[in-house]
């Protein structure tokens, strides 16, 4: 691992620093600074000495350790971001696509993706997802082939796979689909980082014909939170020009420990043969389990052919608490109390994630929590929400124009015929029903009011109760 034993080898040197940063090697550091990070971790704590490379134009270790990620991973080039998943799929949208570049985007992408699209000043063209289990899973072939037909000066297709829930769409056919129309294919692999190390779980987008995949390195493997890696798959791709996009969305003072926190996570799989089965298999077990306790059920591999479900990654127990007559964000709180933290929690459902670093004992665990919640229940009523059709949407603006248009909060009574200046998402099933730069029209507003008074929790607005919305300055003629 050259960066990461480049820095520890800094880190011990006696060097007597007259250069950021100001708590110079921990000396200066507060002592709640001081209880959760080390000497060594302080000594670690620099930016651009020349031992150490230098990540806009790397000639040497960085340049090394992004070879070898690349090598691991099978693919073109390997870029490393301190700026989290968030900063690579920014890099994507901007080194692989021009200003006025149609895109075909499914409507429940991260948020991060609408932050490039307005950076890269793109055109999206939003697909619908499917639905499972009151989850929004990936577009379907066919919708993603009529998008295409519709659109056939769109220069890319950007989908997520696997999803916050472990859904994989159909990347492999979305692949053959966007090179056979001269696009090409792009994808947020956030939540995929581990894929390629276990043969139980899906293959990995660049494996299945994805030109570039943002993965975020922190969620699923062993490096720290906002480390993440940019992968090139194919040769349609500018390799130099992801480079410079890379390097102008990067800090100019990265953090050393995060980047040698990426090349240790890509030594550790490759010494760790067989550790991503391993969580696999303690997932299945975890997941067989939950489907025993009474009012509880977790969907596994009997999910994969249902519509926009083309794989799944087992690793992430998805936990439906409908039949035990409570929600998702409830069990929630009552597993927090329990000393048990969720990776998500929607009005259905919580999310537990399993990762190499688990073992039987934190499975235990939730299970004797699980099974204490439930016991405390009848079940004998049906948890639901139900919402009334999401109305038709109207585009006035870009993405980009919504965002320079300059926008004022208005009160929600006085939000008809405005153009929205923020995301509105109802959850379940968390797909945007407004973004910036659409009309909010009468039949949007009393859908909102609908989903609300039902109890959807809503999320993307500045205020969640939608008393008031953040709206367009400039107003409809």
């Amino acid at each position: 691992a050259p960066l990461a034993e480049a820095t520890v080898q800094y880190a011990k040197k006696k060097i007597t620093p007259f250069h950021t940063p100001g708590h110079k090697q921990g000396k200066g550091a507060h002592y709640l600074m001081r209880t959760f990070i080390t000497d060594m971790g302080f000594n670690a704590d620099v930016s651009l000495m020349s031992e150490l490379d230098n990540i806009h134009n790397p000639t040497g270790i960085i340049k090394e350790s992004q070879e070898l990620a690349a090598e691991l991973y099978g693919a073109k080039a390997a870029f490393f971001s301190v700026n989290g998943t968030t900063g690579a799929i920014h890099a994507m949208l901007l080194s692989a696509l021009s200003p006025g570049d149609k895109v075909l985007v499914p409507r429940n992408v991260h948020r991060s993706v609408f932050g490039g699209l307005v950076m890269a000043d793109l055109q999206p063209v939003w697909m619908k997802p499917s639905l499972f289990e009151g989850i929004a899973a990936g577009p379907t072939l066919d919708t993603v082939t009529k998008a295409v037909q519709e659109n056939p000066d769109a220069k890319a297709i950007l989908i997520v796979t696997p999803n916050y829930y472990g859904l994989c769409p159909d990347v492999k056919g979305i692949a053959k689909l966007a090179h056979d129309n001269n696009m090409l294919l792009l994808t947020d692999e956030a939540h995929g980082a581990h894929l390629k190390f276990s043969s139980r779980l899906p293959e990995q987008s660049i494996d299945l014909g994805a030109d570039m995949a943002a993965m975020s390195t922190h969620k699923t493997l062993g490096a720290m939170t906002g480390a993440s890696m940019l992968l090139v798959g194919s040769d349609r791709i500018n390799i130099e020009r992801v480079r410079r996009a890379m390097s102008m969305l990067t800090t100019t003072s990265p953090n050393q420990i995060l980047l040698a926190s990426l090349d240790v996570a890509r030594l550790q799989m490759a010494e760790m043969p067989g550790a991503v089965d391993d969580a696999a298999e303690l997932a299945g077990e975890l997941r067989r389990i939950v489907n025993e306790i009474r009012g509880l059920s977790s969907f596994g591999v009997e999910a994969v052919g249902k519509k926009g479900i083309a794989d799944l990654d087992t690793t992430k127990i998805t936990i439906n608490t409908r039949a035990l007559g409570i929600s998702g964000l409830e069990l929630a709180v009552m597993l927090r109390d329990r000393d048990i933290a969720c990776e998500l929690a929607d009005p259905y459902h919580v999310l537990l994630l399993i990762t190499y670093a688990d073992v039987m004992k934190q499975a235990h665990a939730a299970i004797i929590a699980l099974m204490d919640i439930a016991n405390k229940y009848p079940g004998d009523k049906l948890f639901t929400l139900v919402a009334p059709p999401v109305p038709a949407v109207q585009t006035e603006m870009s993405p980009r124009e919504a965002f320079f248009a300059g926008s004022k909060s208005v009160s929600f009574a006085r939000c008809v015929g405005r153009i929205a200046a923020e995301e509105i998402t109802p959850y379940p099933p968390g797909i945007p029903c407004i973004l910036p730069g659409e009309v909010i029209t009468k039949e949007m507003s009393e859908y909102l009011t609908e989903v609300k008074n039902a109890g959807y929790q809503i999320t993307g607005a500045a205020d969640s109760t939608l008393r008031r919305i953040n709206v367009v300055e400039k107003e409809l003629i």
